[in-house]
């Protein structure tokens, strides 16, 4: 496996809307193995394709719990259910943060590495994660959906208040 450089923003690519993924083979596989690997060196909790300047509708979510690694491919959400509002980061936006209000709760439909059709649902933290990731599949950047983004500088006395 191999750590990927992460495209920093403006880069083009994280605001254009991915292509889907149509061939599911050992180079998928490679992709997905290295983005994870890209994602932990990072200390993130999601790493979208484009953010490694590939486009295609791929997308890795891990935060550290029971639900483990979630391998996003071609992924569309077709329900939601409440509010949260929340601080967020992304690694293409190093150092900058940002409130942004999403659905509480998620149900998805994903491929895996084989092709085959998955759903899932998510609540809370994992909700927002896989969220913002899908988002990133389609061009939209967290940035787009806060009214202020903060550094971490900010943040620190924000969180001190």
């Amino acid at each position: 496996m191999s750590v990927l450089p992460i495209v920093m923003h403006p880069d083009p690519i994280l605001v254009k809307r991915c292509e889907p993924v149509k061939e599911f083979d050992k180079k998928l596989k490679k992709l997905l193995d290295n983005m994870y690997e890209t994602m932990i060196e990072a200390d993130g909790v999601g790493l979208a394709a484009p953010q490694v300047g590939v486009d295609l509708q791929v997308a890795v979510v891990d935060i550290g719990d029971e639900s483990g690694t979630i391998e996003l491919i071609n992924p569309e959400i077709f329900e939601h259910s409440g509010e949260q509002t929340d601080l967020e980061g992304c690694l293409s936006f190093p150092g900058l943060f940002g409130e942004v209000s999403r659905p509480y709760s998620i149900s998805f439909r994903t491929q895996d590495r084989k092709g085959r059709w998955l759903e899932g649902r998510a609540e809370g933290f994992l909700a927002r994660a896989i969220q913002h990731e899908i988002d990133h599949l389609h061009g939209v950047l967290f940035n787009t959906k806060t009214e202020k983004l903060l550094t971490e500088d900010e943040l620190e006395r924000f969180e001190e208040e």
